[in-house]
């Protein structure tokens, strides 16, 4: 496995990883293993911005389109999933490419993940309806008062981590940091990583042209389609969040779509600050084409 690599895209929403990672994989004659949380369910579509029908007929992609919304779908179960995909590419080709901006999804695949203890189901749906109830405040509050130290050190703007932190203490009684020893583990295979960045404000540009193509698109209608499944745990993700709100008659449309944009931006950032951390990754402008990736990548296969 050792002749065997892996290239990993990675980098904020609407930045073009689709884009270049399907190039990348026609030029290396392989596959696509997306590491995108949301685009696994097959239930949404327009609102997670899944590879157009052309792109998925170019190049083959797993983990699009493999789950519904009524599992769970979790980094420990991805870094299974991705793992065995990536064997069977290698089994064929020197080469796989993976593409997405879910952090934990990435970090799973590449170096693994602490085994996290079982969590009580009635706790976890205790928590979420509160959540819906009272808000990202309630939130932040409750995390802080009840798991002081992943407060101080976790991503307290992320409501699906501080949930989590939530349902390991109130089900283990021990912090999810305590759970986190940073042990990685090696791959058999190569890894090298490459990040997409823009300019904030050409980054912004993208986002808001984005979620108007979505709304022009028939987001709408999604997401009035499955009001009823707003519960789940694959629902709870900027686009849809926003809308069952306007649904709901507390905002316009006008404003839950600008609050779409806004959430979207908040989301690329965090994004950012996620994969920033990373020194590992080398980092390109998407606009300037194959090329400069592929010098780095050819110094950098093995042999």
């Amino acid at each position: 496995m050792k002749n065997k690599t892996c290239l990993v895209i990675v980098g904020p929403t609407a930045v073009g990883k689709t884009s270049i990672a399907v190039e990348l994989a026609q030029h290396y004659g392989t596959e696509i293993i997306s590491a995108d949380s949301r685009q696994c369910y097959k239930e949404l579509n327009i609102g997670v911005a899944k590879p157009s029908p052309e792109q998925l007929q170019k190049v083959r992609h797993w983990f699009i389109n493999s789950h519904s919304i009524l599992e769970e779908v979790n980094a420990k179960a991805f870094e299974g999933y991705a793992l065995q995909k990536a064997n069977e590419i290698f089994s064929k080709r020197d080469v796989a490419v993976m593409v997405g901006g879910t952090g934990l999804y990435i970090k799973a695949f590449c170096e693994g993940l602490d085994d996290l203890p079982e969590i009580n189901s009635d706790i976890r749906k205790a928590i979420l309806a509160k959540y819906e109830a009272e808000g990202m405040e309630w939130l932040q509050e409750e995390v802080k008062q009840t798991d002081p130290e992943f407060f101080a050190r976790g991503e307290m703007k992320n409501p699906q981590r501080m949930m989590r932190a939530l349902e390991v203490k109130l089900s283990a009684g021990r912090s999810i940091r305590d759970f986190h020893s940073g042990t990685k583990k090696e791959r058999e295979f190569n890894i090298i990583t490459l990040g997409l960045e823009l300019p904030k404000a050409q980054l912004h540009q993208h986002i808001n042209s984005r979620v108007d193509a979505m709304m022009t698109n028939g987001l709408l209608g999604e997401v009035q389609h499955l009001a009823g499944a707003r519960h789940l745990n694959a629902l709870q993700t900027v686009g849809y969040k926003e809308l069952f709100e306007y649904f709901d008659g507390k905002v316009s449309l006008d404003t839950a779509i600008e609050q779409i944009k806004i959430n979207t931006r908040h989301y690329s950032k965090r994004q950012l600050t996620w994969f920033k951390r990373d020194k590992s990754i080398t980092w390109f402008d998407p606009l300037a084409g194959l090329q400069p990736m592929l010098e780095i990548i050819q110094r950098s296969l093995p042999g």
